[in-house]
């Protein structure tokens, strides 16, 4: 799983890059490049702040738009989790499912302050997941669509 090469990456807020460092969202971005390819679009700053209150589902949108959703109950190693920190706040954390044996889930995520860890997803977690996504097949239309639209924005 091409995740867990992230592992021990150290927490850096809007950072993408395996060993030097990587926030949540950074370490999904890596792992697309090294899956999908190029990045399909340019990325907004966006604040630290688990539980910022109110405004747009920034992160939720993007995912709808690049991967394909997946019921909770249908999730696989290498899934896109989606965590919704506190009620009324915006989906501000994610993660990539890593293992479904053993007592819980365990998935791989960039730990604020310290860095890329996996770690079990305890009850605290899957209550506050919002949502599951699937990166797209290389070759597949999904992915052709986000390769063409790099292209053509010089991205």
């Amino acid at each position: 799983m091409s995740a867990r090469s992230w592992l021990g990456t150290p927490y850096r807020h809007q950072a993408s890059m395996k060993g030097v460092g990587a926030d949540c969202l950074g370490l999904v971005r890596g792992v697309w490049r090294e899956v999908v390819g190029e990045e399909p679009e340019v990325l907004p700053a966006y604040s630290a702040d688990w539980a910022e209150v109110g405004g747009r589902e920034t992160l939720l949108e993007a995912a709808g738009r690049w991967m394909r959703p997946v019921a909770v109950d249908q999730m696989r190693p290498g899934d896109v989790l989606l965590f919704r920190v506190s009620p009324g706040a915006a989906v501000k954390h994610c993660a990539i499912l890593s293992d479904l044996d053993g007592p819980e889930p365990r998935m791989i995520h960039a730990y604020w302050g310290r860095a890329v860890v996996e770690s079990w997803m305890g009850v605290w977690w899957r209550r506050r997941l919002a949502a599951v996504f699937r990166f797209p097949v290389p070759g597949s239309a999904l992915a052709a669509c986000a390769a063409s639209l790099t292209e053509d924005d010089g991205v």
